[in-house]
């Protein structure tokens, strides 16, 4: 068995951060799936503005939408939409065999939308509808407009992909704002089992951020923290989950048949060389949690991955790196703000740069 297989043994789902029309019609995507047991797909702006410029598979699509819609962001829906409905298509039977729980691939809202509630609900009823596949998860920023529109589409019954949370008070409000959607969705008569939600924690920006803020502080204690930040984040984060959705807070909407909202560990490839380039990987292994992981990340794991449960293991080191960071005068929350707010302005970017080339 793959490592990467084997990874579900401890109750973690490993999703492919990628999608192009390449790896959909060469068979990429299918063999990721059959060989090591990829049980989701991702993508944002920037990963389908790379597919768009480097696959050869769009060219005919994108000069016949050139005559058919004047719209650019139109012509990008157009090129895009049938990727995630086939990636959807190739996971369906993950989705079927886990009763809805794994097997989604996620599509994001407009980049631009990020303090839009209601542009966000709209585009997310709409890019639903469109894609029309029960495994589809649409993404929505986790910005406060974003998690307002969140609960918002989580009581229609729309199942969600969360992201750019980069901090434990931006996962709590995420939480919160589901817990609230599905109180809603169920008072109103809905089936809570047909909502899936999952929350995007990205995890080596907060490194990237806090290790040169570490650095200029000259001490040997601040020193060794680095590279500690995204994990204890991370580990916290879980605590948080387990106590809130297998607590008595969650019983009666479990009851109901309603699903926890799993944490997704996103951004795990290594930025920094000198960690280890499965640092995200091998130490928040665990029981319904999902890693979204970019192809480079993946073929390191599959050589020299560390199969274990792990994200439970060193709670009390998680719990006192993240307070000495704090000591010393480094607010991780507030660095969560930071690094939200520089991701969406990366997949504005991204977006425009994609759009324009449509």
């Amino acid at each position: 068995m793959s490592k990467l297989a084997n990874v579900k043994t401890w109750g973690q789902s490993i999703w492919l951060d990628n999608l192009s029309r390449t790896l959909i019609q060469q068979g990429d995507l299918a063999r990721l799936v059959a060989e090591d047991g990829i049980s989701g797909v991702t993508s944002n702006p920037a990963i389908f503005r790379k597919a768009l410029a480097e696959s050869p598979y769009y060219q005919a699509d994108m000069s016949r939408l050139k005559n058919e819609l004047s719209d650019a962001e139109a012509r990008y829906e157009a090129l895009v939409i049938p990727d995630i409905q086939a990636a959807c298509d190739l996971l369906m039977p993950t989705w079927q065999a886990t009763q809805g729980n794994d097997g989604y691939v996620s599509l994001e809202v407009s980049p631009a939308l990020a303090n839009d509630t209601e542009g966000t609900i709209l585009a997310a009823r709409r890019l639903h509808a469109r894609v029309n596949k029960p495994n589809v998860l649409i993404k929505i920023p986790a910005t406060a407009a974003g998690i307002t529109a969140f609960e918002q589409v989580i009581s229609e019954g729309i199942s969600i992909n969360i992201t750019l949370i980069f901090s434990l008070r931006q996962t709590d409000a995420v939480f919160a704002a589901y817990v609230r959607g599905l109180q809603r969705l169920v008072a109103q008569g809905g089936k809570g089992d047909g909502v899936k939600a999952v929350a995007s924690l990205f995890l080596s920006r907060i490194d990237s951020h806090v290790d040169p803020r570490l650095a200029k502080l000259e001490n040997k204690a601040a020193s060794a923290l680095q590279g500690h930040a995204a994990l204890a984040v991370a580990k916290l984060a879980y605590q948080h989950y387990k106590m809130l959705f297998h607590g008595e807070g969650f019983a009666e909407l479990a009851n109901a048949g309603c699903r926890p909202q799993y944490l997704l560990w996103a951004s795990t490839g290594t930025k920094n060389s000198a960690y280890s380039d499965v640092q995200y990987l091998d130490n928040l292994i665990g029981p319904e949690t999902i890693n979204t992981v970019p192809d480079a990340t993946l073929n390191a794991f599959r050589d020299h991955g560390h199969v274990a449960s792990t994200v439970d293991q060193h709670l009390e080191v998680a719990h006192s790196d993240y307070q000495t960071i704090e000591s010393l005068g480094i607010d991780l929350n507030q660095v969560g703000e930071t690094l939200q707010q520089e991701g969406l302005v990366l997949f504005d970017e991204a977006y425009r740069q994609m759009v324009a080339s449509c």
